[in-house]
């Protein structure tokens, strides 16, 4: 199931990251689409509305809990986010 624009921007706050990081850029989708060149031109709610357009659109892996949201695999970040 694609992750609705609601939770979308719930993840996006609580992450504090910037919403580009959220987008699986190397993906065939986000290619296909052409978002490399399109997102520095679309305001938030537009980025958030085609994230949730497709699931293949999300990075993943991502944890979501109370406290945190960690998007990609990053040793050193999942090291540090699971022991908070």
């Amino acid at each position: 199931d694609n992750p609705s624009a609601e939770e979308i921007t719930e993840w996006h706050k609580k992450s504090e990251l910037p919403l580009k990081k959220f987008f699986n850029s190397s993906g065939l989708k986000y290619r296909e689409l052409g978002l490399s060149k399109k997102l520095p031109n679309m305001d938030e709610k537009e980025q958030i509305d085609i994230l949730a357009s497709d699931g293949m659109l999300v990075k993943r892996p991502i944890i979501i809990d109370n406290n945190r949201v960690l998007i990609g695999f990053n040793e050193e970040q999942w090291s540090k986010g699971l022991k908070k």
